[in-house]
């Protein structure tokens, strides 16, 4: 459709001429704010009310004419040098009103504050009331030279003579430097005095309630200007059409202009300008054809609006045409339209002709640098927009807050923390960084970068912090993995601010990190008081939440409640159902994705290679890695062939793995290596591990981790001298493993324990429950699996090593502390150990209790003596 609308917009004359009103550089986008379209001239508006009849010329020579005559006859010329001079050196008794007021006119027509000063002084020192026509004037005079206070202070004066224009001028002055509230101040202020205001007054205060958000009062104004008759009124109308645009009610704009019946440009252009304001640019661009087809003479703001329509639905083709009649019409001089023309080409995907169109332009605002920065940004070329944004500042163009932000998403996209903080330095010298957007924009920066001391620092000093600052903090600590610092400042956030739909997006993650159900399930109570579940991203991440605290049954029943799936929603269930280790399941929930008509990504395809491999599921994999290369076009990722490694090694496909990695068209990183050391381990190889262990060690030899993988190989195999040799490399080395630790929580408390860990209150009991299982197992025929101590020691030593690993401690605090009947939720920041494994069967049986074991790669339901991963971790 919007093909056709290009071709018919080609098939049109263009109604404007050419004589085009130029404008202040704006953004293309109208969000957010009013065009306000011009008035007739101050000039104009004033001289049918403030003129008065001057006196008939008189025949003869000038220089015969009368001290009044002769200073109206220069201010007629425009002479006011020379009326000036001849008011200061006429007596009082030989000047009347009409000197002064056309003096005072042609100061505020060229703008000349001291002549008007020296003319207001002249008046007062000759004794001349300041009233009527006279004060007026003066009002006029230094409102139009842009001293609105000494205009104000003469209009109070003036107050009970002042007529309803000069209300207006007062309300549009103060309108126009963003002081609303005196405007409807005065505009109360009137109506307490029984002035009745005309349609330029019902114009200028619509758009200041609407400005100020304040509908119910709009509202009223509508009711009192049908009242009033002036409901005909054209600027009356746009300004109701633009304010209840600005206020969201899109029926009631429709409504107006439908029962409007002389339409002129500006109507149409509010009915573009809102839907394009509203979201509803297709709407927009269909009022723009039916004003080609009704023969509408368009002007710049319709092209602008209707260009940035284009932007948003990216349609490049239809902004291509309207781009030709904007040059047609003679806007391409137009700094409004080139900048409108620069987002619409970046927005549309095509950076050559965003580009064309900068170097084009004549004059380059701030704006224009901005744009381009951000087209930049978003196709990736991150340290291109940095560039950009240095040339602007070399160019003499001092940035704004949108180029600010621009450069600094920049920064955070490209994970360049260094020249973040050059950025930094130069807000800092700048003094911009009291402006709380570019405050919001750094916290940004620094959190995606990885450095939440900075971000909190920058956050620190915000005086009056918005729901965007509180909403980076706590999403920053989420996705930096500090679960529990993203909590706090939740809780310190509920004294100050109110959260809302967002917040709650930024904080589930932190409960799926920690595996805190019981919290997570609060806040999701909190998103259901306050009507945010209905959010698709609020519901994405409630499921992810609940898939990630093992409770998969509850991340179930949500995704089925959603009656409207993106591509986050399938992806996250996908996921979900990898974890859990139930592949089958993953498998059908993809398949039914494909079927309601939703393409996946590579995240998408990662979730189901990894669900594949930690099912065993080989054959299913390969057809899902191979569809992504035949099907969907995809070249396949590291994270990917990491997947199909894991799937092959762990199937017992060592050599197969070993040959697809030397095969690879990408060079495999240590991820890679390291899926096939784990399987290594898993099928006891120690030949392969120790070629594999070698990559591994080449490409992060400061890993302390994978020298303990091969350790444990070594000592699964009783080859306790290589466990030496590696001890001794890891000692020389000074690396240290990560401390394996595992928690749970009870009644909304976490309590964590470490391996041997005796300082805990209970500890003397938990050892007793522990010492009375491993009796039991050892009665009923199950032995300790000694290996996984990983000591060369005797078996008594090696029991009570394996007696201390943390998920034992914590399942077992978990028994003693949770109501009969409870189900044992535990985490741990490691693989956990076959011997573990063995033990939590085991207590599941004997205990009859439900044990959700979370380790870094899956999740474990242990439930009557079995495990739902079938021993295939």
């Amino acid at each position: 459709m919007l093909l056709t609308m290009a071709k018919s917009i080609t098939n049109f004359g263009t109604y404007s001429t050419c004589n085009c009103h130029t404008s202040e550089a704006n953004y293309a986008k109208p969000r957010n704010c009013f065009i306000f379209f011009q008035q007739p001239s101050r000039k104009y508006f004033l001289s049918s009310y403030l003129d008065v009849p001057r006196s008939s010329t008189r025949v003869g020579a000038f220089a015969k004419l009368d001290e009044n005559t002769k200073i109206c006859k220069f201010c007629e010329v425009g002479d006011l040098r020379n009326a000036v001079e001849l008011l200061r050196m006429s007596q009082k008794s030989e000047l009347d009103l009409n000197a002064y007021s056309s003096i005072l006119q042609l100061c505020a027509e060229h703008k000349c504050l001291q002549e008007g000063k020296m003319v207001h002084s002249v008046i007062s020192s000759n004794g001349i009331p300041i009233e009527g026509v006279l004060g007026a004037k003066l009002v006029f005079m230094y409102v139009s030279c842009g001293a609105l206070r000494e205009g104000r202070r003469i209009f109070d004066h003036i107050l009970s003579d002042n007529k309803v224009f000069l209300w207006n001028l007062m309300m549009s002055e103060y309108a126009k430097i963003g002081d609303y509230r005196e405007s409807i101040y005065l505009f109360k202020k009137m109506q307490k005095l029984g002035i009745t205001g005309n349609s330029y007054t019902f114009s200028c205060i619509l758009k200041c309630f609407a400005t100020l958000g304040r509908v119910g009062e709009c509202k009223r104004i509508h009711g009192c200007v049908y009242k009033l008759g002036f409901g005909s009124y054209n600027t009356v109308v746009n300004s109701l059409i633009a304010t209840y645009f600005k206020s969201g009610e899109v029926d009631s704009a429709h409504k107006l202009f439908d029962e409007l019946g002389d339409r002129d440009v500006v109507s149409w252009n509010s009915m573009i300008s809102g839907c394009v304001m509203n979201g509803f640019s297709h709407s927009a661009l269909e009022f723009f054809v039916q004003m080609l087809i009704l023969r509408v003479g368009v002007d710049l703001a319709t092209l602008v609006n209707s260009v940035a329509a284009c932007a948003n639905v990216g349609s490049l083709s239809l902004g291509r045409a309207l781009h030709g009649q904007g040059v047609k019409a003679c806007f391409s001089r137009e700094v409004m339209f080139n900048n409108t023309l620069l987002d619409m080409y970046s927005k549309c995907g095509n950076l050559n002709d965003a580009i064309q169109a900068f170097e084009k332009m004549g004059q380059k605002t701030v704006v224009s640098w901005t744009s381009l920065i951000a087209a930049y940004v978003r196709e990736g070329l991150y340290d291109d927009a940095i560039r950009l944004f240095y040339e602007m500042e070399s160019k003499g163009v001092s940035p704004d807050v949108y180029s600010m932000t621009s450069v600094l998403h920049a920064c955070a996209c490209g994970n360049s923390l260094d020249k973040g903080r050059d950025v930094h330095n130069y807000i800092r010298k700048n003094n911009m960084a009291l402006c709380l957007p570019v405050s919001n924009a750094l916290m940004d920066m620094y959190a995606k970068c990885g450095s939440m001391e900075e971000a909190y620092l920058v956050f620190s000093q915000i005086p009056v912090k918005d729901i965007v600052s509180w909403n980076t903090m706590i999403g920053g600590y989420s996705k930096n993995s500090l679960p529990n610092e993203a909590l706090k400042l939740f809780a310190e956030m509920q004294k100050e601010s109110r959260p809302d739909g967002i917040t709650m997006a930024c904080l589930l993650p932190a409960c799926g990190s920690l595996a805190a159900l019981e919290i997570g399930r609060g806040i999701h109570g909190c998103i259901l008081r306050n009507g945010y579940s209905s959010e698709l991203h609020v519901a994405n991440a409630l499921i992810d939440m609940y898939v990630k605290c093992g409770s998969l049954v509850h991340a179930r029943l949500l995704f089925d409640m959603i009656p409207e799936k993106d591509l986050i929603t399938w992806t996250v269930m996908i996921s979900g159902c990898g974890m859990h280790g139930l592949g089958n399941e993953a498998i059908a929930t993809f398949q039914k994705m494909r079927i309601a008509g939703i393409k996946p990504d590579e995240i998408t395809f990662t979730s189901i290679l990894y669900a594949c491999s930690h099912s065993g599921l080989l054959n299913e994999g390969w057809g899902f890695f191979n569809s992504m290369i035949s099907e969907c076009n995809m070249e396949p990722k590291l994270e990917h062939y990491a997947c199909m490694v894991d799937l092959l090694a762990r199937t017992g496909n060592l050599s197969k793995a070993y040959n697809l990695i030397e095969t690879m068209p990408i060079k495999p990183d240590a991820t890679i290596w390291g899926a096939l050391l784990c399987g290594c381990r898993i099928h006891h190889d120690v030949e392969l591990a120790e070629k594999v262990a070698e990559h591994v060690f080449e490409l992060e030899p400061d890993n302390a981790g994978y020298y303990v993988l091969l350790a444990n190989i070594y000592a699964e195999a009783e080859k306790w001298e290589e466990v030496k040799k590696l001890r001794e490399r890891i000692g020389k080395r000074g690396l240290k493993k990560s401390p394996g630790c595992s928690w749970i929580e009870v009644q909304g408390k976490f309590t964590t324990f470490v391996s041997a860990d005796t300082a805990h209150p209970q500890a003397k009991s938990i050892f007793s429950l522990l010492n009375n299982l491993r009796i039991k197992m050892k009665n009923e025929g199950h032995s300790p699996k000694m290996r996984y101590a990983l000591i060369n020691a005797g078996d008594m030593e090696k029991e009570v090593a394996l007696c201390g690993h943390s998920e034992k401690l914590a399942m077992a605090f978990g028994i003693l502390n949770l109501p009969s009947g409870r189900t044992i939720r535990v985490a741990k920041n490691l693989r956990v150990c076959d011997d573990c494994h063995e033990m939590a069967k085991f207590m599941s049986k004997t205990t009859r209790r439900e044990i959700i074991l979370r380790d870094s790669n899956r999740f474990h339901h242990f439930k009557d003596g079995f495990c739902s991963c079938r021993d295939f971790w």
